[in-house]
């Protein structure tokens, strides 16, 4: 990415109006998503979700987490949690160096440090296509996907905020942190 184009995502602000045009209408049959990379990997997250984007950071890990929760860093008086998506999508952790950014998204009442390898542009996609993540055994995609598209010859995975949440609380309820053998 450019450094005019980092300095343009960086700068990330969305609105409380998505998609603010002038005709409704077609602003309704558009999303925007900043896409990233995990390795060789393309994700996209909705442009609404994202607050800001930062540059690699120490992070303090803290005790008795998942080993996708990285630890937190400090954000304008605030802790925010980093979830290392790497970690997260199974393929082991992320070795941070200072190229890695953190997306910082709002999912709920919550925001959230997503690491990964590198932001890579802003896109506007028609929502018709977006395509439904395959089903395989019973499932689709672990629900971390919302959906598939393609941009410049990429597949793009369109991360399901929510889930990645929801199904990580869900483990952490039924993840005891002393054995049940210890706990009789």
């Amino acid at each position: 990415m450019s450094g005019q184009a980092a300095a343009q995502v960086a700068s990330i602000a969305p609105t409380t109006q998505p998609f603010s045009r002038a005709d409704g209408a077609a602003a309704a049959g558009v999303a925007q998503f900043i896409t990233f990379a995990i390795g060789d990997d393309h994700y996209g997250i909705d442009i609404m979700a994202v607050r800001e984007i930062k540059n690699w950071t120490a992070i303090r890990h803290l005790p008795h987490q998942p080993d996708y929760v990285r630890g937190i860093c400090g954000l304008r008086g605030a802790f925010i949690p980093i979830v290392d998506l790497r970690c997260r999508f199974g393929q082991g952790l992320t070795e941070p160096t200072p190229l890695h950014v953190f997306i910082i998204v709002q999912i709920g009442r919550q925001q959230i440090g997503l690491l990964v390898d590198r932001v890579s542009d802003i896109v506007s996609v028609e929502r018709a296509n977006i395509k439904p993540v395959p089903e395989v055994d019973g499932t689709r995609g672990l629900g971390f996907l919302s959906g598939l598209v393609t941009v410049d010859d990429a597949t793009v995975g369109l991360i399901e905020l929510d889930s990645i949440l929801a199904m990580a609380a869900s483990a952490a309820d039924h993840k005891s942190p002393v054995p049940e053998h210890l706990s009789a």
